[in-house]
């Protein structure tokens, strides 16, 4: 393992900033959409103070979630950007019944037309409790929330290929060290699993990553597939990214560190784009977004120091995915000791990156 730039974020802090960064400034909801033109970003409405991840759509628009970390006051939000980037609500994610809160992360778009979120509902003395949410779709507008899976403890990512879901649980043991997360795998033609307790022994996890940075409480993140049915798992704390290649029996038959290089600090969003075929990873240390190609050489398409992303550069990016000829990249601006970002703060956006230079 490469030495890394350690940050001094242990797991205690990230609760505690999820707790209390509503206290560090306020700001009015607003029900107006906006729109923006500027090649370089497109500017979110107050309700979206804390933007993750997104999804393409069939139509050129991409819903977004949002779980407002840094403002809690704001309820959370899935939001729909159009192919004009107009910024609507889309929909509004249920709260858990016991914690009262909804924390929409990771979302994808299933072949049947339904979308499917990771609702993160992890804190410090609250366990087992995320979910996986299914939003029933009819003629293109969402109709109801369906619960998928519960019991995780840190839903992050999802992504659905061949009728399985697969998300990622990036504490599968909290106060583990080395910290252990992981993948899980899940046929799509059942509903409203409870796993087993402890997660870690529930016979629906297919893979475990060890997270050798001790100081960071996050582990498995971004999830993303290339053609050949392969899947890439990001590990948020180590900045690696693991392959994990199935046999005819769906089993996971190889589990490899497949990038470790010190150009990548941390590998948050994963999405994987066939024209090009890369994959564009969400490097939040560094405020960088790099596209990896499948033999591995590394081009980083955007890297800035400290800004609140009103000129269009990074603003601590946590996902980018490609729409035609840019990419489009979530700032989630939730800073924490050690990386560039340092301040939450207005414009809230999602940078424009062309795709090509």
């Amino acid at each position: 393992m490469r030495a890394k730039r350690y940050l001094p974020w242990g797991l205690g802090l990230v609760v505690l900033g999820i707790m209390l960064c509503g206290g560090c400034r306020r700001s009015a909801p607003s029900d107006a959409p906006e729109s923006s033109q500027d090649p370089r970003f497109i500017r979110l409405p107050d309700w979206c103070n804390t933007p993750d991840g997104m999804a393409l759509l069939g139509d050129g628009s991409f819903v977004l979630s949002v779980p407002n970390y840094n403002d809690p006051s704001v309820p959370a939000e899935i939001a729909r950007v159009t192919a004009g980037n107009r910024v609507e609500r889309f929909f509004t994610p249920p709260p858990h019944p016991e914690t009262g809160r909804a924390g929409p992360m990771g979302i994808c778009l299933a072949p049947s037309g339904d979308l499917y979120y990771a609702d993160n509902q992890f804190a410090e003395n609250s366990h087992e409790k995320s979910r996986v949410m299914r939003i029933e779709m009819r003629d293109g507008k969402p109709v109801q929330a369906h619960v998928v899976v519960s019991g995780l403890n840190v839903a992050n990512a999802v992504v659905v290929r061949d009728g399985y879901l697969y998300v990622s649980d990036s504490i599968l043991v909290p106060g583990s060290k080395p910290l252990l997360s992981g993948v899980f795998r899940f046929p799509l033609d059942r509903e409203g699993r409870v796993l087993q307790s402890p997660v870690k022994d529930d016979p629906h996890l297919v893979a475990t990553i060890e997270s050798h940075n001790e100081l960071i409480g996050y582990g498995a993140d971004g999830l993303c597939f290339d053609p050949a049915g392969r899947l890439y798992v990001g590990n948020f704390a180590d900045g690696t990214i693991h392959r994990l290649m199935f046999d005819a029996d769906g089993q996971v038959g190889e589990n490899i560190v497949w990038l470790d290089d010190p150009q990548v600090q941390c590998a948050d969003g994963l999405f994987y784009h066939p024209g090009t075929e890369a994959i564009y990873v969400a490097d939040m240390v560094q405020n960088a977004v790099h596209a990896v190609s499948l033999d591995g050489t590394i081009r980083t398409l955007a890297k800035n120091g400290d800004t609140d992303g009103a000129d269009g550069t990074l603003d601590q990016p946590c996902e980018a995915i490609v729409r035609g000829d840019e990419v489009i990249v979530s700032n989630m601006d939730w800073p924490f000791p050690g990386v560039v970002n340092t301040t939450w703060d207005k414009p809230y956006t999602l940078s424009r990156i062309p795709l090509l230079p």
